[in-house]
């Protein structure tokens, strides 16, 4: 018995028909068949590119990218900071903590300087609540560091806690030590911001100008300030009016910048120096008020408006 291929059996009167030929294929058709295995190099081809490649390259570039994000959202900041747009640069701050990643996890200095540097950005835009919030995490991270505990000194001199400043000034101080310039500053600066402890303050800023040559300009006018609220004007409007001159003339070193650096870091820089100058001026017109220098305690107090000055922002 023979069978077709089918498998059906063939009647012994009937002769099997002859296979057939495939047809031939039509070229430039999409009749023609693929070669056997194409789809699959093909597919897998498709996977090493779009799977197996990328899972390689991406970890090894993904901490340049990073940072690359950081350090241009660090730019924005300053530059948005520079042109008082306050929440941009907040912003700009967090993206840059979020986009650290690792590089600043493994770095809590850095984040902590962060932190910080947003902190005082909240405070000038009178959100104390997120301010304190930045400083006790970067007070968390890196628990040996001062400025937190600068910030939050500054944050209850707003909400007038006295206390709390003065402590939070102290443990600053403790924290750098006692020849540090900048603690012994910032306590006699807090100090005399509170009205209290001033002989103590009058001590600090002087030990502060000590240990800094004289000449900071920050300094001078802390003990004028601290001056005037002992009652000695004469005395404060000259150490006010040393610190004013110094203060203008860095300005004008700032200004000479202008084509030399970026315009946002330049806007960023004249306006650090406008506040500093803004609170000189606030201070010496007290003095001069006190003195009974009206006219001359006016004009300070509008070039002071005019540069900024506005303790309920937290610029001091």
């Amino acid at each position: 018995m023979h069978y077709d291929r089918l498998g059906f059996p063939i009647p012994p009167q009937f002769d099997r028909p002859a296979e057939a030929d495939p047809p031939p294929p039509i070229r430039g058709s999409l009749a023609q068949p693929r070669r056997p295995g194409r789809g699959k190099r093909l597919l897998l081809m498709a996977v090493l590119v779009g799977v197996v490649v990328p899972a390689a390259i991406i970890p090894a570039v993904m901490p340049t990218f990073r940072e690359g994000v950081v350090h241009w959202s660090l730019g924005q900041a300053i530059r948005h900071e520079g042109r008082g747009d306050l929440d941009a640069a907040v912003t700009d701050l967090g993206r840059a903590i979020r986009w650290g990643g690792r590089s600043i996890e493994a770095d809590p200095v850095r984040k902590s300087r962060l932190l910080c540097w947003r902190a005082m950005l909240h405070m000038e835009n009178r959100d104390l609540t997120a301010a304190v919030a930045d400083a006790d995490l970067a007070a968390s991270i890196a628990p040996t560091g001062a400025q937190p505990h600068r910030i939050r000194a500054l944050a209850a001199v707003i909400r007038g806690d006295a206390d709390a400043a003065l402590a939070a000034a102290q443990v600053a101080f403790d924290l750098d030590g006692p020849n540090h310039p900048e603690a012994l500053n910032h306590r006699a600066y807090v100090r005399a911001l509170v009205g209290r402890e001033l002989e103590g303050a009058l001590v600090d800023v002087e030990a502060a100008l000590r240990g800094s040559g004289d000449g900071s300009p920050e300094f001078l006018d802390t003990r004028g300030f601290v001056l005037h609220l002992l009652g000695r004007q004469q005395q404060a409007i000259d150490d006010l009016n040393r610190a004013i001159d110094v203060a203008r003339t860095e300005r004008h070193r700032v200004v000479a910048l202008l084509g030399h650096v970026d315009d946002g870091e330049l806007a960023y820089r004249l306006r650090s120096a406008d506040h500093g100058l803004a609170v000189m001026h606030h201070h010496r017109g007290l003095a001069c008020q006190a003195l009974g220098l009206g006219g001359q305690a006016e004009q300070d107090f509008t070039v002071a408006k005019s540069k900024g000055f506005d303790p309920n922002r937290g610029i001091f």
